[in-house]
This record gives structure tokens, C-alpha cells and sequence, in this order.
């Protein structure tokens, strides 16, 4: 039989990650990677007998890749610590795994709350996401933000929903936002993309009217109105700060 392993990194995730591995306690192995957490999070860890590693902070992508380098599992499950495992998807991943699967990679439907409420709109559901995959097909890339794992072979759709708990308060909502942007902005910088005013202008309006008319982001209420607007303001954050790398650049250049 195949066996698992879950993968999840974490930085100050005591508010999640017992959730999290409690969603995850039926795998073969958990394999938390920290970085530099000040609460209780490898303590929380480690009561659910999870190996924990805590090496230096290298971006989203190269520590992912280190966590899936330590598994020992013939199968990987990517989770984050604001995610759970529904109990469907626990079902349906075990029923999978007794056989062998006819895939190397599986996307999962992800569902995602923010304020307290389930987001059914706005681009953000059904998300899939490829979080299950056999350990010897797939390797992260190596980005700073929005990494994503690469497989070589076959992928399929799972049918059941991973959850997300991702923004429980406004407060973290702009929070991540703040940090995406800047992390965005410096891949940007770092791939030699060019800043224009016009990315100012334009890409913001663009990105509301996706997110709001396009994805029906209208049909989540008010949480979807604030999903396009913080959408909007993520992009010209981004193109700001893009702006501002190369400002510094020439100072120093």
C-alpha cells in the first residue's frame, strides 16, 4: 500500500495548525517545516508527533521543496496551515491510495472563507489546487510567492473540497496583502520586468471588473465587493512597489 506524507511550513501558526493536523493525523508521516515561529507552533507540532525541521527562511518555494525533500511517504500531500482536510477528502485520498493511482498529480478543489463566510464566487471556488502528488513526479518551483508544484506525468481532479481558513479578520486580509504585493513586486523586479505607468492605471480597474463581473464576484455579496476592491489595490500595490525597486535601483546603480 502507498504510503503519505504531509507536508505543511509554518511561521506563528497556533491559531491554525492544530486544525490543520488534526485533518491530517490519519497520514503516515507529517513533516512541519518552521520558520522562526515565536509561539507555540512546533510546540503544537510536535504534540501530534510531526518531524519538525527549522531551516533558514529561503522563500515559499525552496522551503516547500525542503519539506518535500524530507518526506519519506511513496505520496505527498502539500497542505498549508490555514487549510483542513474535509472528511470526504480524507475519504476519497485514502480509497485512492489503496489502489495505485492512474495519476502522478492530483488538483483538489479548494474552498476558502473569508470573514466567516464560504466565497462560492469571485474566482476563488472550485480553486484547484495540485497538492497530491507521488513524491518521485514532482518538485516545487523555486519563486518567492505563488509557488507551484511541478509534475511529470498524468493529472487528474479530485472531487472533494479542501478548506480554507485563510482570512478570518479584515486585519489578515491586509496583512497578506501588504506582504504579496512585496514579495510580487521583487519577482517582478528580479525577472527584469519593466515598470510603466500605465500598469498603474490600467491593471487595477482591470483586475475589479474580473473579480466582480466576470467571476460574479457580485453573487458574494459584500465579501465579494471586497474581494475585487482589495483585489485592485493588491495590483497597484504591487506595481508601486515595482516602481519603487527601481527607483532605489538607479540611486544605487
Amino acid at each position: 500500500m502507498n504510503k503519505l506524507s504531509a507536508i505543511i511550513i509554518t511561521k506563528n501558526e497556533e491559531a491554525n495548525l492544530e486544525r490543520c493536523l488534526r485533518s491530517v493525523s490519519w497520514v503516515d508521516e507529517i513533516i512541519v517545516v518552521d520558520s522562526e515561529s515565536t509561539d507555540r507552533t512546533v510546540e503544537i507540532a510536535k504534540s501530534f508527533k510531526a518531524k519538525v525541521f527549522c531551516p533558514e527562511w529561503k522563500g515559499f518555494g525552496p522551503t516547500k521543496q525542503y519539506a518535500l525533500d524530507q518526506a519519506g511517504g511513496d505520496w505527498i500531500l502539500s497542505i498549508d496551515a490555514d487549510e483542513e482536510v474535509s472528511f470526504t477528502l480524507k475519504n476519497e485520498i485514502k480509497q485512492l491510495l489503496e489502489n495505485e493511482p492512474g495519476c502522478d498529480g492530483y488538483r483538489i478543489p479548494r474552498k476558502t472563507q473569508l470573514l466567516g463566510r464560504w466565497i462560492l464566487h469571485s474566482g476563488w471556488y472550485p480553486d484547484y489546487v495540485l497538492r497530491l502528488i507521488k513524491k518521485d513526479a514532482g518538485r516545487f518551483t523555486q519563486v518567492l510567492v505563488h509557488e507551484k508544484i511541478e509534475v511529470e506525468g498524468k493529472i487528474g481532479n479530485l472531487h472533494n473540497p479542501l478548506m480554507h481558513y485563510s482570512y478570518p479578520t479584515l486585519e489578515d486580509y491586509l496583512r497578506k496583502l501588504d506582504q504579496y504585493s512585496t514579495l510580487g513586486a521583487e519577482e517582478l523586479f528580479a525577472a527584469g520586468k519593466k515598470f510603466s505607468p500605465m500598469q498603474m492605471i490600467f491593471k487595477p480597474p482591470i483586475s475589479f471588473i474580473r473579480k466582480f463581473v466576470i467571476q460574479r464576484g457580485w453573487r458574494d455579496g459584500w465579501e465579494g465587493f471586497l474581494i475585487a476592491y482589495l483585489t485592485s489595490t493588491g495590483t497597484l500595490l504591487r506595481y508601486a512597489k515595482l516602481r519603487s525597486l527601481y527607483l532605489e535601483s538607479r540611486k544605487t546603480g
